[in-house]
């Protein structure tokens, strides 16, 4: 048995009633398990909702978008039991709820360096969201190479019958800071953490590389930049009469 694993023969069951844990016990405890973890997932679907209108607006707007991909993961009951034993936090939802703020995650991947404080300026700046927590691992850079923008937020989510906020760690990084994550996540994994120096000294290098070639890419991205002209908005007062003809030039009389 797991250490974070409820003893069905443990003389404590169910915190607090003194009892052995019955099967009744356990299908309670697994539905409110299941109904606390949906509010993560709903808060997923909220944020990715959120980037998904921010990308297509700004494509619309600048006829460009700065978002390659949106990815997403929710941790699992077990991995999130694990956790809560690990750190040593109490094992109920309360507990749960204030200290682990990770449970569900968003990935924005963008084209350039500058895309990442445009997409977090935009998401800090709704009314709705609110920044509790944020680490700039780019500017700060992790002692391994990592590089990425963390924000934990807060977003509210609407139930059926009531209305709670849930926090989202939101992670921002370009195309190659993803790829050097990802590289090193499966050399981690298939060394079980245990990566001989060689590895790691490789992997420092590598994400050297990364940098410069992010870095290239910007400078690029800024000499085409100066010669782009962002389209205006139209005036709410805009005669759309020559629209309007153009549309119905040549359509049949109904």
């Amino acid at each position: 048995m797991k250490p974070w694993q409820l003893d069905l023969n443990a003389d404590d069951g169910p915190p607090g009633n003194g009892e052995r844990a019955t099967v009744e016990d356990i299908r309670v405890l697994r539905e409110q398990f299941v109904d606390f973890m949906l509010g993560y997932k709903f808060a997923i679907d909220e944020i990715t909702t959120k980037i998904n209108i921010l990308r297509e607006d700004f494509n619309n707007t600048h006829e460009y978008n700065p978002i390659e991909h949106v990815g997403s993961r929710l941790k699992s009951p077990e991995s999130v039991l694990e956790k809560v034993q690990r750190k040593n936090y109490a094992m109920n939802l309360a507990a749960i709820r204030e200290n682990v703020l990770d449970i569900a995650g968003v990935r924005v991947v963008c084209s350039f360096i500058s895309d990442i404080g445009t997409i977090r300026d935009m998401l800090a700046g709704q009314e709705d969201i609110t920044v509790l927590e944020e680490r700039d691992y780019i500017t700060h850079r992790k002692p391994n190479g990592y590089q990425s923008l963390h924000l934990i937020v807060s977003i509210p989510v609407f139930r059926s019958d009531r209305t709670q906020r849930v926090p989202v760690e939101i992670q921002i990084r370009t195309i190659a800071m993803d790829f050097w994550a990802s590289l090193e996540h499966k050399i981690y994994y298939k060394y079980r953490g245990e990566v001989p120096p060689n590895l790691r000294s490789d992997l420092a290098q590598a994400a050297e590389v990364a940098t410069q070639l992010d870095e290239k890419m910007e400078a690029l991205h800024r000499q085409i930049d100066r010669t782009a002209q962002p389209r205006t908005h139209p005036a709410e007062t805009l005669d759309l009469s020559v629209l309007y003809h153009a549309f119905t030039a040549g359509a049949p009389h109904r």
